[in-house]
C-alpha cells in the first residue's frame, strides 16, 4: 500500500490534492485508484510502459462516493478484492489497449469454470473476466439463474451496476428465448415431469405418482407425525436409479432444528439393500443455527447443485428460526417479508434447475377460536401457503400408521394415504 508523500507546501494531502507517490513513482491525486498503482499493489512491481510526465490514466469508481471515500490521511485506500468499475465495462479492469485484464481462473471454482453453462454466461455482451467471477461468487453461473433472478438481487449479491445487470438479464432472455410459449408446449413438458418415490405406493398415489421435479412441497403438522422421517427416506430414494423411483441425484439436507440422523439414513439405506457409505456420501449436509444462516445456506446453493448433481433440497423445518427469532406482533411484518423472499429463493431454484426438488417441513399452531373440529394450521400464515407449490398435512394414526391429507395442489384432488414407520423406512 502506498503511503502519500507531503505535498509542495510540507503537509500531508487531503483527499482531491495531487501528491507524488514514491513507490510507483507517478502522480497521483488523493482519493483515487488507479491501475498502475493497483498492479504495484498487487504484484510488486512498477508498469514503466507509460510515460510518468503524462501521468496515470485514471479510473474512477462512478458507484462510490466521496463519503464512502474515508481514507486514512497517511494511506490510499486500495481494497484487496474491488476491481475498478466501468460500465458493461463498468465492471472490468482494462489494460492501456482497451482489453479486459487477465484474472487467474484459479480464482473462479474449479467445477464450473469450464463448464457449458458458465461458457454461456462468458460469452454474454460485455462480460470479462473480473464480472465473470463476480457473478460465479455470487451464484450467477448460468443464463437461467440470471435471467429468473431480479435486477435488484443481482445487484445486492455481485455488485454490478444497475445499467450492466440490466444488460445482462436482456441478453440471457434473449439466449434462453423467454416469452410466451403455447400450452400445448407446456403439455409434452409436464409429461416428461421426473418424480421421486416415497416407498409407499399410496403415499405416490396421492401425490399423483411421487414426489414431483421444479416445485416446492411444503409438509405440516404435530410432533412425531413423520416430517423428518419422510425427509430421510427421501435423501435416500433419490439416489434410487430412475426405473426404481429415484432420480440418480444427491440431496442438500438443510437442518435448523438439530434432527437430522446418519443412523436412520443407514437403517433407510439398508432396508433398500444400498451401501449405507455411498449414500451417506452423497447426502449434502447444512446446519443452520440462526434464519439469517438460513437464508445464506440457500442461496449458496446455486454452484453446490451442479457441483454435486444436487436433484432434492430439504430444508427441515422452514420457519422454526423465524419464531424464535421474531417475537411479537411488531416484527410480524418483517417476518413475513423475509420468509416470502426465502420461499421465492426457493422456489426460483426449481426455475433455474427443472429437475430439482424441494421439501420443506413446517410446524403448525392453534386457532384458539376454533371450538369445534381441528384447530390446528400450518406456521407462517398465507405468505407460506402462497409460496408452496404443494401443501401435505400429516397427523398421527393408530400405531406406527400416518396419514397425509392433500390440502393444496393445482393439479391434485384431496383426498388421504395412510402409510407406516418402520425401522427400514416408509412403506404400506
Amino acid at each position: 500500500m502506498a503511503k502519500a508523500s507531503e505535498t509542495s507546501n510540507g503537509s500531508q494531502p487531503t483527499i482531491g490534492e495531487p501528491y507524488y507517490c514514491q513507490e510507483c513513482k507517478r502522480n497521483h491525486t488523493k482519493g483515487k485508484i488507479y491501475k498502475e498503482h493497483l498492479n504495484f499493489a498487487k504484484f510488486g512491481v512498477e508498469d514503466k510502459s507509460s510515460d510518468i510526465e503524462a501521468g496515470d490514466t485514471q479510473l474512477e469508481d462512478s458507484n462510490v462516493t466521496e463519503d464512502e471515500e474515508s481514507f486514512p490521511e497517511d494511506e490510499e485506500y486500495l481494497p484487496e478484492d474491488e476491481y475498478l468499475p466501468g460500465e458493461m465495462d463498468e465492471d472490468e479492469v482494462q489494460n492501456e489497449n482497451g482489453e479486459d485484464e487477465d484474472f487467474d481462473n484459479e480464482d473462479l471454482p474449479l467445477n464450473i469454470g469450464e463448464s457449458e453453462c458458465v461458457d454461456a454466461v462468458k460469452k454474454l455482451p460485455g462480460v470479462g473476466e473480473a464480472t465473470l467471477k463476480k457473478l460465479i461468487k455470487a451464484g450467477f453461473s448460468s443464463l437461467e439463474s440470471i435471467a429468473y433472478t431480479p435486477p435488484s438481487i443481482i445487484q445486492e449479491e455481485s455488485g454490478l451496476g444497475d445499467k450492466t445487470t440490466a444488460k445482462l438479464i436482456k441478453a440471457s432472455m434473449e439466449k434462453l428465448d423467454i416469452g410466451f410459449k403455447s400450452a400445448e408446449a407446456v403439455w409434452e413438458h409436464r409429461k416428461n415431469i421426473a418424480r421421486i418415490t416415497t416407498g409407499s405406493q399410496e403415499l405416490d398415489n396421492l401425490f399423483g405418482g411421487g414426489i414431483e421435479t421444479g416445485c416446492v412441497i411444503e409438509l405440516f403438522g404435530e410432533f412425531r407425525t413423520g416430517k423428518t422421517q419422510l425427509a430421510h427416506q427421501l435423501c435416500v430414494n433419490v439416489q434410487l436409479p430412475k426405473e426404481d423411483g429415484g432420480l440418480e441425484g444427491n440431496a442438500l439436507y438443510i437442518d435448523t432444528e438439530g434432527t437430522f440422523r446418519p443412523e436412520r439414513i443407514i437403517q433407510m439405506a439398508e432396508g433398500l439393500d444400498l451401501d449405507h457409505k455411498k449414500v451417506l456420501k452423497n447426502i449434502v449436509f447444512g446446519r443452520a443455527y440462526n434464519s439469517d444462516h438460513q437464508v445464506l445456506l440457500i442461496k449458496e446453493a446455486t454452484n453446490l447443485i451442479r457441483e454435486k448433481n444436487i436433484k432434492l433440497i430439504v430444508v427441515d423445518s422452514l420457519i422454526g428460526h423465524f419464531r424464535s427469532e421474531y417475537v411479537g406482533r411488531g416484527t410480524l411484518a418483517n417476518r413475513q417479508q423475509t420468509i416470502n423472499a426465502h420461499l421465492h429463493d426457493l422456489l426460483r431454484l426449481t426455475d433455474i434447475f427443472p429437475e430439482l426438488s424441494v421439501i420443506v417441513t413446517n410446524q403448525v399452531q392453534s386457532k384458539p377460536d376454533v371450538f369445534y373440529g381441528n384447530p390446528t394450521v400450518a406456521a407462517g400464515g398465507n405468505i407460506v401457503a402462497h409460496g408452496s407449490t404443494i401443501r401435505v398435512y400429516l397427523r398421527k394414526g393408530k400405531g406406527e400408521q400416518r396419514v397425509a391429507k392433500m390440502i393444496d395442489a393445482p393439479h391434485l384432488p384431496e383426498g388421504e394415504a395412510v402409510f407406516s414407520i418402520t425401522e427400514n423406512g416408509i412403506n404400506d
